[in-house]
């Protein structure tokens, strides 16, 4: 059974909130005598929808097994749509779970593998019929009622275990790793076909736990990147991607450079200096360095590498007095392109060049 410290005031104080999503208050759990969560809080509102990422063994899919009620905690709560489940059984909680395999059942037709909670729930067969017929067509599977999933193709299969979810009418759904099975364009598409059936559920909540930053940057409403167990920042894609606190972050986002204070000071006058006591660097993405001068910062430096990326090319630019690691700029592929062993200048904007500590 899971616990809760009854004791601890700020886990007393959480309480959630009438028409709340979810909220996790103070959760440590440990696995394998190895702590995987470590007093991690973070509420998600109603009809929100959050991608928690993170490296391998970060915690996040331990946060999500914990909110459907499959992992006991050391110490901590949560409550799903203002009610406090914390010590209640997983099938009790009204949660819609898609695993990264779908875990449908071979033997079942697809109208069975759909009907399978409701009927776990005691409802009538003609509400079954009519939920079933819905959840179907919310996910444009109309017609395969009769099908088995070794008939259908991965997409098809992933749909299904998507109605299955929905059914019920959860008040949360739980996406782990739901298209990482998938080859690349048919994972694209189904990414697509999920932010389209949220927008179709506006007040429906979604955790979506994923490794792939692409996901996050598509899908999020808010992204909760984890660390160690631990929240490394959350809040919008965008302000992830362009504001990151740490050098973590921003890599973890998405190609960045990392320019010591010396170098941004010289080649952007009046710029400013790092906080006061805190190691870092300052980060800028390759798209906001452009080959020219126009910019108010300015680098100059030698091409030591060309990369073609279909409608973009990525240059590797070595910046006189700025240290071994060369600079990535990427520019759209537009009239000629330097080369390896050309001389350039790029520049940025002040807005593009945010300090992010070590």
């Amino acid at each position: 059974m899971v616990t809760i410290d009854r004791k601890n005031a700020r886990t007393v104080a959480a309480a959630a909130r009438p028409g709340s999503g979810v909220r996790v208050v103070d959760l440590t759990v440990e696995l394998g005598g190895r702590v995987v969560l470590d007093d991690l809080s973070v509420e998600v509102e109603r009809g929100e929808f959050v991608t928690v990422l993170g490296n391998s063994g970060c915690g996040k899919t331990t946060l999500l097994r914990y909110i459907a009620g499959f992992v006991t905690a050391i110490k901590g709560g949560v409550w799903i749509a203002a009610r406090d489940v914390t010590d209640t059984p997983a099938h009790q909680r009204n949660v819609g779970l898609l695993y990264q395999n779908y875990a449908l059942f071979p033997h079942m037709t697809v109208f069975e593998n759909v009907a399978f909670g409701l009927r776990a729930r005691g409802a009538s067969e003609a509400e079954i019929r009519k939920r079933v017929a819905s959840a179907l067509h919310s996910v444009r599977m109309d017609g395969f009622d009769a099908y088995r999933p070794a008939q259908l193709s991965g997409g098809m299969q992933q749909r299904i275990a998507l109605a299955r979810a929905l059914v019920i009418k959860p008040d949360i759904l739980l996406l782990d790793e739901p298209v990482s099975a998938l080859d690349a364009n048919l994972r694209a598409a189904v990414r697509t076909e999920i932010k389209l059936l949220h927008e179709a559920m506006p007040d429906l909540t979604v955790i979506y736990v994923t490794h792939d930053r692409e996901d996050a940057l598509v899908l999020s409403d808010r992204v909760l990147l984890l660390r160690d167990g631990r929240i490394a920042q959350m809040g919008a894609p965008q302000d992830l991607y362009d504001r990151p606190c740490d050098r973590f972050v921003a890599s973890y986002l998405g190609l960045a450079n990392f320019l010591p204070e010396a170098v941004i000071a010289r080649s952007l006058p009046g710029s400013g200096a790092a906080p006061r006591g805190e190691a870092g660097a300052f980060c800028i993405r390759p798209e906001s360095l452009r080959l020219d001068d126009q910019g108010p910062g300015r680098l100059a430096g030698k091409v030591v590498r060309c990369e073609w990326h279909g409608s973009t090319v990525r240059l590797a630019v070595e910046i006189d007095g700025g240290g071994d690691t060369p600079v990535l700029v990427e520019t759209p592929r537009r009239g000629d392109v330097p080369v390896a062993g050309d001389r350039v200048v790029v520049s940025y904007a002040a807005k593009d060049c945010v300090f992010v500590r070590d």
